[in-house]
């Protein structure tokens, strides 16, 4: 590959990656230059002091599976003279595992207990990028956007949370340029995939043995398992059970996205009303809710009124709560698009609309760069005029994606004048 800083400014020049870039490594570049990261001089800051990291650790969701995953894949790595890592959500290196000359290489990039590695901080690197995008990824060794960092090639893939789906963290894999190989992000995968199975069997455990604790809970939301909803960016909601993941139909996806928001439950008029668009008196949701109570199963859905007999954990909610709590980049990352973007059911489009201009308002309000840009390069964003306005204005007066901005900014004023942004639904979902 060509030398990196070449690379990128070919990228921001002409708007495309040279070749042999590849479009996960060009798109993490340019969250990287946002984010302000100097490709030579930019080290990862060290956010957990030795004094605090180990009571953080202990304490830390993944802290049970360490011994399973030493055994598991921290041999594997030092056999291939690498270090194996377990970051937390936010990128912070918790464990980094390897022989000691190893260790001691990779102190030379601060690659130790106790950095942050994620890619505002770090620039583009597997661990950052792997919980950027929630997927595994590989970061060969000139694909590092920091320099120093090119020595190395590194593999990781998140870690989530039985049920909800959160990211608990990351595990990774840091080497040389055999950690290149297919073979280590699919070990690094099958890493993750057995953790998240052994924490779902260590809760099951714990919930068989604490009866009391659950004969506390409230009983008209007991009688089933949470149920975990995605329906950001999708056509239809995918549902998850902790037993199977079912895909719903456009219709079931939309009522059980109003259900969720209605826990106290909703008459057959009510949900009517939410769902048809058109006309309401001529159409009932009876039919559907029968279909779909079949499909779950009767413990999941109540009538009279109709509700979830659960606990319901959703992306979209998931955006919300990160809001509420005034972490951005969490919720920015977790929205992958408009809730069920092609559905026109009023208690949809409501719901819909309401976050899809909060997260849009927050991000105008912050006027992070890096946030800013991230919004433009989802189809969502890329015509959104006011976003790529405020994205010139926030941009340093030196930075290369300074022109781009303007030049955009200038192109979209052109063709479309100060109108206001397409609502959220108004183009077609990819999935």
């Amino acid at each position: 590959m060509a030398d990196v800083r070449k690379a990128h400014e070919h990228l921001l020049e002409y708007g495309a990656a040279p070749v042999g870039v590849r479009e996960v490594v060009a798109e993490s570049w340019l969250r990287s230059v946002a984010a302000g990261v100097d490709v030579d001089a930019s080290r990862a800051p060290i956010t957990l002091s030795s004094h605090v990291l180990g009571e953080y650790r202990a304490e830390h969701p993944l802290a049970s599976i360490v011994p399973l995953l030493d055994d598991v894949l921290g041999r594997a790595a030092e056999d291939c003279d690498s270090v194996m890592v377990i970051a937390d959500e936010r990128g912070q290196l918790l464990w980094v595992r390897g022989k000691p000359e190893v260790l001691r290489r990779a102190e030379s990039i601060q690659f130790v207990e106790g950095a942050q590695w994620d890619e505002p901080h770090a620039g583009t690197n597997a661990p950052g990028t792997a919980l950027r995008l929630d997927t595994p990824v590989t970061i060969k060794s000139a694909e590092h956007f920091v320099r120093p960092v090119q020595r190395w090639s590194c593999a990781a893939a998140p870690v989530h949370e039985p049920g909800s789906g959160a990211i608990l963290g990351v595990i990774d894999v840091t080497g040389g340029r055999d950690v290149d190989a297919p073979q280590t992000i699919a070990m690094v995968r099958a890493a993750a995939r057995m953790s998240e199975s052994e924490l779902a069997r260590r809760a099951l455990i714990a919930a068989s043995r604490c009866p009391a604790q659950a004969g506390r809970a409230d009983p008209a939301r007991s009688a089933a398992a949470a149920v975990s909803l995605a329906g950001l960016g999708r056509s239809e909601c995918v549902v998850s059970t902790g037993t199977r993941t079912v895909r719903l139909s456009p219709r079931h996806s939309e009522i059980m996205v109003i259900l969720a928001a209605c826990p106290a439950g909703l008459t057959g008029d009510e949900l009517a009303y939410l769902l048809y668009p058109a006309d309401v008196i001529s159409v009932t949701p009876r039919a559907e809710l029968v279909r779909l109570r079949a499909l779950l199963g009767d413990h999941l859905l109540a009538s009279r009124p109709y509700r979830l007999t659960c606990d319901v954990a959703s992306d979209w909610a998931a955006v919300s709560a990160h809001l509420a709590a005034g972490n951005l980049a969490e919720a920015l990352r977790l929205y992958r698009g408009p809730l069920l973007p092609l559905s026109e059911a009023p208690g949809v489009a409501e719901l819909r609309g309401d976050l899809h201009r909060s997260l849009r308002a927050a991000i105008l309000h912050a006027g992070r760069p890096e946030h800013l840009l991230s919004w433009t390069r989802a189809r969502w964003g890329a015509d959104d005029l006011e976003i790529w306005q405020r994205l010139r204005t926030v941009l340093p007066a030196g930075s290369p994606l300074r022109p781009i901005a303007a030049a955009t900014a200038a192109k979209l004023d052109a063709e479309f004048g100060p109108a206001a942004p397409r609502p959220p639904g108004a183009w077609p979902s990819h999935r």
